[in-house]
């Protein structure tokens, strides 16, 4: 079997072309679309999805397509960028809006799609938005069905094709038949997989000729053919092209026909595949799509590259959304490497975890927080000055601008809030560009661990931004008693189950000193206790440690148990910055510690000045500035930055 030949050096391994919407996928499943109560967000359509797919996994991927100059285009664009998809092809249309699909899960078999794409941007592609050199730059283009039903967007995807053609570039067809945005079903029969169509079929054939991979269910292969049976689809499909054909056919995975077809349907390259429970199989083909193109475009053979695709098409099929389920290169990895014990894909923690971690909005290699979410010291002061507690609120605004002034909108700045004196300096926060934003669930001072305003954690969870992270402040040692051990566990546990849940980022604060005695396994023996009950934070939060054998204690256990967590971040308890300076240089054993959250070091002094009425607004912000400009500048004089 030959090895496919591609361009050498090309900048891209490939353009994806097409079909690109925002979709809103229904979050209660087993429910009829009209009776669906609240929507997920994600990126949508089939090109749009294995541009995302393909970088997951590692390829250099761009798309090609036009979204609408308003809120959701913007959505597409950032999303795009955060998945590391090349958006320079994407062509903001000032006269139409970006494509919306409303989608549910109504059972295993049945999944209600709505199309809302009258006059949308991306069907208004044209010839004029194919960069020729841009074409040039990739291995392959890949088109789809869907942009061969309009003149303007057919005229657009032949150019690229050809281009690609002339340049040395594969051409990847995915049929992607979808009967109604040919205008063969009416909106409600959105998820309508086939309509017989002679107009179709003889369309879809003229694109077969200058294909190098064709990729269709056998649903797809029978319109790209015209014919009504299997075997003779896929041989007029390949009396028309000499292209690889990938069949695809649901949970029995996909066959590979290199050459001639034969009279046995199973005569062709079959890869791994993958029994699992089906709950979604919206957004299945390309995810498959992507696992196929990150073995083929990276010279694996077609066993290989079907296995991977068939793994691939076992997640989408497994999880609820489309591009959000795509798996990592990690993850993809990880499931062929270890497997799954559970048949339903989206029940497994670890591929879970795995999923999450290398799916996170962006990375932080470097924290340094101002941490303003202190409630019961502020309350303390203001009561001791007979202060109003509302003052509180527009003391924590002052800290805003005080870190904000500090950070001139620089990677690796943040903040810690909370949300009972602090949601206008939330609202203040969002307009600063923050790399980082947390907040505290607990109740101050709690132990055995409350939360704040009510028990059911997950119910207030929904209501956050996605980016802001939970903050959960333990006073936990090992040493304490067990049934206050326990009544702890469960808490964390309980919050670390609504974190993912919601799809927010968790921060566990381990405060063990106020407890008990600080030794060199006392922290590294807390935080495996919790990683024995399955919680895995993003971050952790650690008092300074009194050696460097402690802190290569914490990063082995961290290290052990969970490759991905993002780090730990320094507390101050208030301590002096002169102090706080030897703490940072002392985690300089572990790289695992990203920076510090530092609150009544820096504001303390600022706070009771202020609300006593000794400071103006400028002086408090000026000595709160002063002060984390200090520490930032020591954190970042010891890491050589």
């Amino acid at each position: 079997m030959a090895t496919a030949r591609f361009k050498d050096n090309a900048p891209l391994d490939v353009i994806t072309i097409g079909r690109c919407s925002v979709d809103l996928y229904g979050q209660q499943t087993g429910s009829r679309l009209e009776d669906i109560a609240s929507f997920a967000k994600s990126v949508g359509g089939c090109p749009a999805n294995i541009a995302i797919g393909t970088a997951r996994l590692g390829l250099k991927s761009a798309l090609v397509t036009r979204v609408g100059d308003e809120q959701m285009g913007n959505f597409v664009r950032e999303q795009m960028e955060r998945e590391g998809v090349d958006t320079r092809g994407i062509v903001v249309d000032q006269e139409r809006l970006t494509a919306l699909v409303i989608l549910s899960v109504e059972n295993d078999k049945t999944f209600p799609l709505i199309f809302y794409r009258e006059n949308c941007a991306d069907m208004a592609l044209c010839e004029d938005d194919i960069d020729e050199d841009f074409i040039r730059s990739s291995k392959a283009v890949l088109v789809s069905g869907t942009h061969f039903s309009k003149p303007g967007p057919d005229a657009a995807q032949r150019k690229a094709m050809r281009i690609a053609r002339e340049n040395g570039g594969k051409v990847i067809f995915d049929i992607d038949y979808r009967p109604n945005l040919w205008g063969l079903a009416g909106h409600r029969a959105g998820e309508e997989r086939y309509i017989a169509s002679d107009k179709v079929s003889a369309h879809l054939k003229t694109v077969l000729p200058q294909c190098d991979l064709i990729v269709g269910t056998e649903e797809e292969v029978l319109i790209a053919s015209g014919e009504s049976d299997l075997l003779s689809a896929l041989r007029t499909i390949r009396s028309l092209s000499d292209a690889t054909i990938v069949l695809k056919r649901g949970p029995m995975g996909c066959i590979v026909y290199e050459g001639e077809i034969t009279d046995n349907l199973e005569d062709g390259i079959v890869g791994k595949g993958f029994p699992i429970e089906v709950y979604n199989v919206l957004g299945a083909g390309d995810s498959f799509m992507s696992g196929l193109l990150s073995g083929w475009l990276k010279g694996r053979d077609w066993k290989d590259a079907a296995t991977r695709a068939n793994a691939c098409g076992a997640f989408a099929v497994s999880r609820l959304l489309c591009s959000p389920e795509i798996p990592t290169a990690e993850e993809l990895e990880f499931f062929l490497r270890n497997g799954s014990k559970e048949h339903a894909l989206r029940k497994d923690e670890a591929l879970n975890h795995v999923h999450w971690a290398t799916t996170r909005r962006k990375e932080i290699p470097l924290l340094m927080a101002l941490a303003i979410d202190h409630r019961s010291q502020l309350v303390s002061v203001a009561d001791e000055l007979n202060v109003p507690h509302q003052r509180i609120n527009a003391f924590k605004r002052l800290a805003v601008s005080a870190a904000a002034r500090v950070a001139e909108g620089r990677e690796g700045y943040g903040m810690l809030i909370d949300e009972r004196f602090g949601r206008e300096a939330f609202f203040d926060a969002a307009k600063k560009n923050f790399s980082w934003i947390g907040r505290p669930v607990e109740l101050p001072g709690s132990r055995p661990l409350r939360y704040e305003f009510s028990q059911d954690i997950g119910s207030q969870l929904v209501e956050w931004p996605v980016d802001h992270c939970i903050k959960a402040l333990c006073f936990y040692h090992p040493d304490d008693p067990a049934a206050l051990k326990a009544e702890q566990q469960e808490k964390l546990r309980s919050l670390y189950e609504a974190a993912r849940k919601v799809g927010r980022e968790l921060l566990v604060e381990i405060i063990a000193g106020k407890n008990g005695p600080l030794n060199d396994t006392t922290i590294s023996t807390a935080i495996a206790e919790l990683y024995a009950l399955g919680i895995k934070p993003d971050w952790w939060k650690l008092e300074p440690q009194a050696s460097p054998a402690a802190w290569k204690n914490i990063e082995a256990v961290i290290e052990a148990h969970d490759p991905w967590c993002r780090g730990i971040v320094l507390l101050g308890l208030e301590a002096p910055a002169a102090e706080l300076e030897k703490a940072f240089r002392a985690t300089l054993a572990s790289p695992m510690v990203k920076g510090f959250a530092v609150g009544r070091t820096i504001f303390a002094h600022a706070a009771r000045q202020w609300l006593s009425g000794q400071m103006t607004d400028e002086q408090a912000i000026a000595d709160m500035a002063a002060r984390f400009g200090e520490l930032t500048a020591a954190w970042l004089k010891t890491r050589g930055l």
